[in-house]
């Protein structure tokens, strides 16, 4: 029983070779999520079937204003909106908004509808906007005021700035 025991079985490991081979594929799959990752990152993404790299946020031709216009989209841009907020009174904030009309912009409603976010902007308190859930609630109760002044000719309303001070 001595002897079994002085005869040990030497564990033996995977081979240098079978080592080198599976860090090399483990280096090239690295290598590889990392290329396609910066590619995505870069706005760039490989066309299969070609070595073309096409711009993905490229403006298709018959998307509605493609063209650049904005009188495509009928959006029309209302002045800047600077006030103090409700509470704290000693916050400022800056707003700039576009609204997409159905169809053409009147800009005589668009004057009513930007003195309603002027006032609706000054009830608002700090703690409403904070967090990305009271911006949506914010941008949702915006667009329910212009719904409601515009008799629904009015489908969306664009935060293009949004600065607090």
């Amino acid at each position: 029983m001595a002897a079994a025991t002085a005869k040990e079985t030497v564990k033996k490991g995977p081979s240098l070779i079978v080592q080198l081979l599976l860090m090399v594929i483990l280096t090239g799959a690295a290598v590889g999520t990392g290329w396609l990752t910066g590619s995505s990152m870069n706005g760039k993404v490989p066309v299969e079937g070609s070595g073309k790299q096409v711009n993905a946020d490229k403006t298709y031709e018959d998307e509605p204003g493609s063209d650049g216009s904005a009188e495509a989209l009928n959006i029309f841009r209302l002045e800047t909106i600077t006030t103090n907020l409700a509470d704290p009174t000693d916050i400022w904030a800056r707003m700039e908004l576009a609204l997409v009309f159905e169809d053409l912009p009147d800009p005589a409603l668009a004057e009513q509808i930007h003195q309603d976010f002027l006032a609706y902007l000054r009830t608002v308190k700090a703690r409403q906007i904070q967090g990305a859930s009271g911006f949506q609630h914010f941008k949702t109760d915006l667009e329910e005021r212009a719904r409601v002044r515009s008799d629904g000719r009015v489908k969306q309303v664009l935060v293009r700035t949004l600065l607090f001070e």
